[in-house]
């Protein structure tokens, strides 16, 4: 507390006196680095690839500047570039040609489609690499969604033999992961078994546990041509307004199987993200999904935050709040980064 002192004769007012100074953690940018509780690595980070068929194809998605959907020899040139600087995981998303699209999803199983080459091209050039690959039906449907539809509405239990078959079919052209982000009832235990009793034991399952419906899938929508025909997608995706329904389908899915579990999206959903870290015992992972990036890209463009500062504040916002793992867009962009 202030107070008087004598020095050499003369009164004085002494300075406050501070049990505890905070600031001082926070002086330089080397004590600041020291003491940061949370931290990125190029290893925290998924990266997400679109592929598409045909040769030397490099086609930027519109609605994500700087973003690209590649041909398939295209994509294993950037595999090797991701793992040459620190990536160690990719999740693959393929876009289906119209003419092999139907209900039935079953191009999704195509021992010689576009996902099954691809995983088996990629893992033949970078083996270190883990491939997770995604698991639904949206890509592969005339209607855009993720089930199989009858009369208007979206089947749960006939999507899920879809879904067998096709993680199935990944396991076998080598995929590490399956990602199951369908939101279907009862399908991480239903892959889990099928994985099982076809010997895939090594066989991991990614499961997209708390999916929201949200509006920021829209620009990935644009990536593989997959919105929905008719309708939503809330029926089955989560309602974002609730928060223990992400819990009960979380544990859910762990206690069928799923080796990590994700919430989708990330920055709009970190309290689900927290939620869910301190209710489970496996890897958490969080998918830092389109719309947020283009939102990050177009505010950036008009000058209105720097784009560099606001990828490194988002990416860790989402590690503090208890992501292991991030699905990012700015992957690539992120390792810059954090090299500089």
């Amino acid at each position: 507390m202030p107070g008087t002192t004598r020095v050499g004769g003369l009164k004085t007012i002494s300075i406050m006196y501070l049990q505890r100074r905070n600031r001082i953690l926070r002086a330089t940018p080397s004590v600041r680095s020291l003491v940061a509780e949370t931290t990125l690595t190029p290893v925290d980070f998924i990266a997400p690839l679109f592929i598409d068929e045909g040769e030397n194809s490099h086609t930027e998605i519109s609605s994500m500047p700087g973003y690209f959907r590649n041909s398939l020899n295209v994509t294993v040139k950037e595999v090797r570039e991701l793992y040459g600087i620190g990536i160690r995981s990719v999740l693959l998303f393929v876009k289906a040609a119209d003419e092999v699209k139907d209900n039935t999803g079953k191009e999704a199983w195509n021992p010689e489609g576009l996902m099954q080459r691809s995983i088996r091209e990629i893992k033949q050039a970078v083996p270190e690499m883990v491939v997770m690959t995604d698991v639904a039906l949206d890509p592969y449907s005339v209607y855009g969604h993720d089930g199989i539809v009858k009369d208007g509405e979206i089947m749960n239990d006939e999507t899920v033999e879809a879904l067998v078959q096709m993680s199935i079919s990944h396991a076998e052209a080598g995929a590490d992961f399956v990602a199951p982000s369908d939101m279907m009832d009862g399908r991480i235990g239903a892959i889990r078994e099928a994985l099982e009793h076809n010997g895939y034991t090594r066989t991991g399952i990614m499961a997209y546990s708390a999916k929201y419906a949200s509006c920021f899938y829209g620009p990935f929508r644009d990536a593989l041509d997959s919105a929905p025909g008719f309708g939503d997608k809330k029926t089955y995706q989560m309602d974002y307004a609730n928060r223990s329904e992400a819990i009960r389908e979380t544990l859910a899915d762990v206690e069928e199987g799923a080796d990590i579990v994700m919430v989708k999206p990330a920055m709009a959903y970190l309290d689900i993200i927290r939620e869910v870290k301190n209710r489970v015992d496996v890897p958490v992972s969080a998918y830092h999904v389109s719309g947020e990036y283009a939102m990050i890209k177009a505010a950036a463009r008009m000058g209105w935050l720097n784009e560099e500062k606001a990828i490194l504040e988002s990416l860790t916002s989402i590690k503090r709040a208890g992501a292991d793992l991030i699905a990012t867009y700015f992957a690539r962009d992120a390792v810059r980064l954090l090299s500089r």
